[in-house]
């Protein structure tokens, strides 16, 4: 089975919580299970945040934690080496769930990392970049259709994320293997430049003997994103 997931969150810091989950299900490629949960693990989600993702405190209010919900029970059920989680940003989401006690058991695919390895030229890995850049909005209705998804699909909404996941998953698997996307989803990507920032579109390496402090200064981030920061080491290295 491979399960599309895809959470929202009351921020990016270390301590904030899930508000959100959405996941579709395959199994021999059809759409077993659509799920979506909006959640209550004990965190404020600020107006920032609200503003993402459109979920706010009096929604949370009366709802469950994830674990008493009927998507974390799926999740514990196909908790198996055989079944693999699809994710965008792997490290983010399972950071996430293992701070609420659910550790994977089976495969993972990151996508995002995925693309870094394999569409060079993209410099911007956003769900919501890459699914006009790669077109992906051209096969969502058919694809919203197969899982009974009757909601519309909108930008930072877990269930809707999960279907560009998918789409996005089945896009590289016209030119990779599965087994390859398990591959690249765990190897570090160097970068050639900043896709945010001060400098964005500016080389790395070029910032590492210009300005070497502000790279420092993204080292200290706690959230920084994990090829980046070996991204910098490297260049900083020289």
């Amino acid at each position: 089975m491979l399960i599309f997931l895809d959470i929202e969150t009351t921020g990016y810091e270390v301590e904030d919580k899930i508000c959100s989950v959405g996941l579709v299900a395959f199994e021999d490629e059809a759409c077993v299970s659509a799920l979506y949960e909006v959640v209550n693990e004990g965190k404020k989600i600020p107006a920032l945040a609200s503003s993402i993702h459109n979920i706010t405190n009096e929604m949370i209010a009366n709802k469950p934690s994830l674990r008493e919900s009927e998507l974390y029970a799926f999740l514990e059920e196909h908790n198996r080496a055989e079944n693999s989680l699809v994710l965008h940003n792997a490290n983010f989401v399972l950071g996430h769930l293992e701070r609420i006690g659910l550790k994977w058991h089976g495969k993972i695919i990151d996508t995002q990392r995925v693309v870094k390895h394999h569409i060079l030229e993209c410099e911007i890995f956003t769900l919501e970049f890459l699914r006009y850049e790669l077109r992906l909005y051209k096969n969502e209705q058919a694809l919203q259709k197969e899982c009974g998804i009757k909601d519309a699909l909108i930008a930072h909404h877990a269930l809707s994320d999960a279907v560009i996941i998918k789409l996005l998953f089945d896009y590289l698997k016209e030119e990779l293997s599965q087994e390859q996307m398990y591959e690249m989803s765990f190897e570090s990507v160097l970068l050639e430049k900043f896709s945010f920032g001060k400098y964005v579109g500016r080389y790395i390496e070029e910032i590492a003997m210009s300005d070497r402090a502000y790279l420092e200064w993204l080292l200290s981030l706690e959230n920084l994103d994990d090829d980046l920061r070996y991204s910098i080491e490297y260049y900083c290295k020289g």
